[in-house]
């Protein structure tokens, strides 16, 4: 018995079952939805083209699409022409930065996030009071060179790790500790335990300082990464709260967690044999990128989706006074 498809007649090819759930919240937060906002809204008031100082967000599809309106990004402020408009990134700046602006006489709007401003306000309290401040957070990234710069040299202890907290020696006194907005919840619980041990007189922050938008984004991801053989995170490499999200999916037990740019990105081999599939995005990763990667999955894959909401937000932040109507 001949069991070939006749000539000139496609075989149909049955696509396998996959079943996607949708990490809620994921994408966007009110912070990055404010500061993309602030670079557009400067474009409209002071015409093309508005200098930025550091991707605005961290994520390039976001920079490519605000380049394309007329936003040039640039790493230092010496980039930027002396009678150009400047927009400084969500991350947050030293106090450097504003002074330099200032002693040019350039027009700057300051687009960093407000949560991560209150937590530069409360390291200059905690200093204004005579404590030395542990921050953990990460070396080198934006957000911890922004605070640190809110205080004089010396002020203030970088801490990386629980291995750091068990050896790291702050000068003699009282002492306070503050975070990086974007950190692991868990990762930084157990370093907070371990300074808490050693200095059990350290000072917390009145209100945590990992922002409401990394707790809700990680709780959601353990949500699904529980039930998913593989998760996928929209998000850049540069992005340390889309880096948090992928390990904070492998540490819930999944087996494979990815992360991609976007939808092109992602290699469908690597999903042979999945069956539920998980899917987020970080902060600064839009939900168009989101549907990309659905979009590819439906090339091989027939999809079924579930919403998994963990939290629902409604935060929003005020633009800054200097472009508000």
């Amino acid at each position: 018995m001949n069991h070939h498809a006749p000539i000139g007649q496609a075989r149909m090819t049955v696509k396998p079952a996959l079943h996607v759930l949708l990490a809620g919240p994921r994408g966007f937060c009110a912070g990055v939805d404010r500061a993309i906002k602030i670079v557009e809204e400067s474009l409209a008031r002071f015409g093309a083209p508005v200098y930025v100082r550091h991707e605005i967000v961290h994520n390039k599809f976001v920079v490519q699409s605000l380049e394309a309106q007329g936003a040039i990004f640039v790493e230092e402020l010496d980039e930027v022409p002396p009678d150009a408009p400047v927009v400084f990134s969500a991350h947050g700046v030293p106090k450097s930065v504003p002074a330099e602006a200032q002693r040019r006489n350039m027009v700057y709007v300051d687009a960093t996030c407000p949560l991560v401003s209150k937590v530069h306000r409360e390291a200059e309290r905690h200093s204004a009071a005579g404590r030395h401040i542990l921050l953990i957070g990460h070396a080198g990234h934006p957000e911890v060179i922004g605070t640190m710069g809110q205080l004089p040299p010396g002020s203030v202890t970088l801490v990386e790790t629980a291995e750091q907290a068990e050896t790291v020696t702050p000068p003699e006194g009282p002492l306070a500790y503050t975070t990086q907005t974007t950190l692991s919840v868990d990762d930084t619980a157990g370093i907070v335990a371990v300074l808490a041990r050693r200095f059990p007189h350290m000072v917390g922050p009145a209100k945590e300082s990992i922002c409401y938008a990394t707790t809700n984004r990680q709780a959601a991801v353990k949500a699904i990464a529980a039930r998913a053989e593989a998760v996928v995170v929209v998000g850049a490499p540069n992005s340390s709260n889309s880096v948090r999200l992928r390990e904070v999916a492998e540490r819930a037990g999944c087996p494979r967690a990815l992360m991609v740019q976007r939808g092109a990105e992602l290699n469908l081999a690597a999903l042979e044999g999945v069956r539920t599939l998980g899917i987020s995005a970080g902060a600064s990763a839009p939900e168009v990128l989101v549907e990309e990667v659905i979009a590819r999955l439906r090339e091989a894959f027939d999809l079924t989706l579930e919403e998994v909401v963990v939290a629902e937000e409604n935060v929003t932040f005020k633009l800054p006074a200097i472009l508000a109507r």
